[in-house]
């Protein structure tokens, strides 16, 4: 049996963020992935960093009035973070932090957009609300039905396929192990610690197993968060979502901004190469065996959601239409029933904590930065008590060790 501080469980961003954050504090890291590293929905997505308060927010907004104002905050500890991001890695992650533009094309929408303005002004986070003539003005590819903006001079993209591996490089120097192709296949609290008991190469009759005993617990594993935390004996309300993105062919670079839209699904923005990528939060299908969904299986595509998507992308920005879309793919993730994240230690089972669930990419740095102090130091962050497992501890008033 091998002997670690913590084993993390899953090899996406949150997860390789945090083990270089513990392991640069000398602290020993196991890191064990089904799969390869990235390969999930941290790999899988646009690249878009959301500092506003984003569409599927808003429209929640009755639902989470309490919940919104902490999200502020934390999304300034978000953008202080990237801003330093590249240095701290010290590699190109294909960053871009040129400025995003929430877009509204009736009267409802651009009152929507003036009730966002007055909430994330009020709570520090700078944005300008912009006439159709201002909004046109900046960003002259819009299209004429816009007739608002919301201006964020912070929100941009970095690339998703570089951003965890170096991550996982940077931990991985710092003497944190790795086990992909590995999965976990249970977790027991035995004493003050935990066992946990992996396959490598499951699917292969020679599979090996993998025993590991560690302090501490970090289930990262996204969208199958609530499948690990039912071998800790414990309810996870995360739930498997499928999405899907497109890019086109590349053209000389004229879409300098993160383009989003306040009442309609959309995010749209071009990288170095020339390519845009298109999405914003369009539906592809889980696949299902026997009414349920197949886990380790890939997201099917919507043809008549990829038509819409393509539809709004090209509306708002109509150079779009005139581009040959060269590929799309889907990703799934995981979102919880409030639409915000799960990140903390789990009360019912001390030395498990979780991080899942709401904005993974643009936040995931910062939540294995601080669930990495709050590891350390055993003290909960205060930025992170919002999104504490303990508002769902009434499903697990039976559960835990």
């Amino acid at each position: 049996m091998r002997n670690y501080d913590v084993a993390i469980i899953g090899g996406g961003v949150i997860g390789c963020a945090s083990a270089y954050f513990l392991a640069k504090a000398g602290v020993s890291v196991a890191i064990i992935e089904r799969g390869q590293l990235n390969a999930g929905a941290s790999g899988r997505n646009a690249g878009s960093l959301h500092f506003q308060l984003e569409h599927r927010l808003i429209h929640n907004e009755t639902h989470l009035k309490a919940q919104l104002p902490h999200l502020i905050p934390l999304t300034l500890a978000a953008i202080e973070q990237w801003n330093t991001l590249e240095d701290e890695l010290s590699c190109d992650i294909g960053l871009s932090m040129s400025g995003g533009v929430m877009v509204a094309e009736t009267s409802e929408q651009i009152r929507l957009l003036e009730r966002k303005a007055k909430l994330e002004n009020r709570y520090g986070l700078a944005v300008e609300l912009l006439s159709a003539e201002e909004t046109l003005a900046r960003a002259p590819y819009l299209g004429e039905t816009v007739q608002a903006a919301l201006y964020c001079r912070e929100e941009g993209h970095c690339n998703p396929r570089l951003l965890t591996p170096a991550f996982a490089r940077k931990a991985e120097a710092l003497g944190a192990d790795f086990f992909t192709d590995t999965a976990v296949m249970g977790l027991d609290k035995v004493g003050a610690g935990w066992n946990v008991s992996s396959r490598i190469r499951p699917g292969e009759k020679a599979s090996e197993r993998l025993e590991i005993r560690a302090e501490k617990v970090l289930n990262a594993s996204g969208a199958w968060a609530h499948e690990i935390a039912a071998m800790a004996n414990i309810h996870l309300p995360i739930f498997p979502v499928a999405l899907m993105m497109s890019v086109t062919e590349p053209v000389p670079v004229f879409l300098k901004h993160m383009v989003q839209h306040v009442g309609r699904k959309l995010s749209l923005k071009q990288v170095e190469d020339g390519n845009l990528l298109i999405g914003g939060g369009w539906s592809a299908r889980l696949q299902q065996h026997a009414g349920k969904w197949i886990s380790n299986a890939p997201a099917k595509l919507s043809l008549d959601a990829l038509k819409s998507n393509l539809g709004v992308a090209s509306e708002i920005v109509p150079a779009v239409n005139q581009l040959h879309l060269l590929r799309t793919w889907t990703g799934i993730t995981g979102v919880t029933a409030d639409q915000l994240p799960i990140v903390g230690q789990v009360d019912q089972t001390p030395g498990f904590y979780v991080a899942a669930g709401g904005s993974g990419f643009t936040f995931g740095p910062l939540y294995a930065r601080l669930l990495s102090e709050e590891i350390l130091t055993g003290l909960p962050s205060e930025a992170l008590q919002p999104y504490s497992p303990a508002r769902f501890g009434h499903v697990n008033m039976y559960m835990g060790n």
